[in-house]
């Protein structure tokens, strides 16, 4: 019996060592690739958003990627040169660059909050966004080496942009109110025909 038992043990013994180098083996794997996801992230914010190389965006994003972001851009499919198309809208009225706060990888997930700081120069930049900063937290899914999906929670109460949409609420409860206001008058006048 004492013989089995140490024959047994002969056995166990490195398939349990093998077993457990396999899972040593694939964590640190794992960890290796959030560890590059977390870098194709952080490039992707330094060329197109801390400098102004945003020809670089196909080198992070997949040609066509889903977004969630607020405003109607939810769950939408776009092309890879959406993402130029907005850091160069910046670029091109104003300077801006970034704060990392912090980032977190999971899977194939990456998550990063940073702040946008922004200094408009031109007329419109200045009218729509002003100088602002803004807390961000973006979640990124990473396939391939490349980002195929966005989820963009920005602080926009913030910045010039709630006075927009303050003035388009001021204009469109304008427009209602005329509405009745017009008929008021149109009435009145129907009257004062009526009683002559």
């Amino acid at each position: 019996m004492k013989r089995l038992i140490t024959l047994s043990l002969s056995f166990l013994l490195p398939v349990m060592c093998l077993a457990q180098s396999n899972t040593i083996s694939k964590k640190n794997s794992a960890e290796t690739q959030q560890e590059i996801n977390k870098k194709i992230a952080l490039n992707f914010y330094e060329d197109l958003w801390n400098s102004d190389n945003t020809d670089k965006y196909s080198e992070y994003v997949a040609d066509t990627y889903i977004v969630h972001d607020i405003g109607d851009r939810k769950n939408v499919v776009e092309p890879a040169i959406e993402q130029k198309i907005i850091a160069d809208r910046f670029w091109d009225g104003g300077t801006m660059n970034l704060d990392y706060d912090w980032q977190i990888a999971e899977g194939d997930l990456v998550a990063t909050r940073w702040t946008f700081n922004y200094k408009a120069e031109s007329f419109l930049n200045k009218l729509m966004y002003g100088n602002t900063s803004i807390p961000i937290i973006n979640v990124f899914r990473i396939k391939d080496g490349k980002i195929v999906e966005i989820w963009n929670h920005r602080h926009d109460i913030d910045t010039n942009m709630t006075l927009i949409y303050s003035a388009k609420g001021f204009l469109l409860g304008l427009l209602v109110a005329l509405i009745p206001t017009v008929l008021v008058f149109r009435l009145r006048r129907q009257l004062k025909r009526l009683k002559n």
